[in-house]
């Protein structure tokens, strides 16, 4: 048998060690490491998710060696390493973002007379990026059925398109004024659901039929960022192409170590470095808090691939079974470049 701290068993992503060359196989094969994982400044260590490489710098349990440096060169919050301490200083001042400005643009959109959703017949570079997010009142007997009765939505620069409080199909039974900030004079004369539901989706699509749209490097159609968008597309009864999706609620870089969801008043908290949600919520301020995550994700610098994602044709008999004497005679190195990940990353949005 060969020795368990043999290199050749050792994976070259997450430096997991195997008794035999077949178990590391079968690792590589299940893992999906790629270059689009976070990975360890110091030691180079692939982690899932940046909640396990925070837990690896700074963590309970850290690695001592690149806990030490983290703390004279790390940035605390995309948990990159500086190349100095001075560097980490100025690095710092520009990733930690401030909270938003409730100026008079925002004023005016709690007004609810902010609507700029339009169909755009013009050739954008690139695909069009907005944000989402809505706010639910109860409803039924027991006031626990959410219904949509707020919409905000932004664009990339943070500048509000639509505005509205939406007035739901059914009676509102529990307002939930200590979260919303609503109250039945806001919805007395609101924009129908209906209207809200046929606005929001013909601006998404814009003038494309939802069965053609395919990819986000063509077409017209915008990409949209939210936070559990599932629900509030759900709540508007708005359907929408999940390859033109970003939820940062589902999204693994941005996911715990167990693989469920981080709240988005966390993940503000610890990547952007202020906090929201505090007493009533802006949806504006959600907006705004998952636009500047997608943003920072997608400014991620990753080496460029000519077939990304595991799910390409060209990658899916990389770890085929049928290939195992010959995955066997790689060194861990080799496994790790024709390994691919299994979900989309969103450095991708701007190759």
């Amino acid at each position: 048998m060969e020795c368990a701290d043999n290199p050749r068993n050792k994976c070259a992503a997450c430096y997991r060690q195997f008794n035999r060359m077949e178990h590391l196989v079968d690792h590589m094969r299940t893992s999906f490491h790629s270059i689009h994982e976070p990975t360890c400044g110091v030691c180079k260590k692939h982690c899932r998710s940046f909640e396990s490489l925070r837990e690896h710098l700074i963590g309970p349990l850290p690695k001592q060696e690149c806990r030490n440096v983290f703390n004279i060169r790390g940035c605390k919050f995309c948990l990159a390493i500086l190349d100095s301490p001075y560097a980490l200083r100025v690095h710092q001042d520009r990733c930690q973002l401030s909270g938003v400005s409730h100026g008079i643009s925002a004023y005016m959109a709690n007004l609810g007379l902010r609507d700029s959703l339009t169909i755009d017949n013009g050739y954008s570079r690139g695909p069009q990026v907005v944000a989402l997010a809505c706010k639910t009142v109860g409803g039924g007997s027991d006031r626990s059925l959410d219904l949509c009765a707020r919409v905000c939505i932004i664009d990339e620069n943070e500048n509000i398109i639509f505005h509205t409080y939406v007035k739901p199909s059914i009676p509102v039974t529990n307002y939930r004024y200590e979260t919303t900030g609503i109250r039945p004079e806001h919805l007395r004369d609101a924009m129908p659901l209906r209207q809200v539901q046929r606005k929001v989706q013909d601006f998404l699509c814009n003038g494309e039929p939802t069965w053609k749209i395919r990819s986000p490097k063509g077409g017209k159609a915008r990409i949209l960022v939210g936070h559990g968008l599932d629900h509030d597309l759900d709540k508007m009864q708005v359907e929408y192409p999940p390859i033109m999706i970003r939820d940062t609620a589902k999204y693994p870089p941005l996911m715990k170590t167990s693989k469920l969801s981080n709240s988005l008043k966390y993940l503000t908290q610890a990547y952007l470095g202020y906090d929201i949600q505090n007493g009533i919520q802006d949806p504006y301020e959600d907006c705004v808090a998952t636009m500047r995550l997608y943003v920072r994700m997608r400014r991620q610098v990753h080496r460029r691939q000519d077939y990304p994602l595991a799910s390409d044709p060209q990658n899916r008999n990389n770890f085929a079974s049928w290939r195992q004497n010959e995955l066997e005679r790689m060194s861990p190195e080799e496994m790790l470049a024709i390994s691919r990940s299994d979900y989309y990353c969103w450095c991708l949005d701007s190759a």
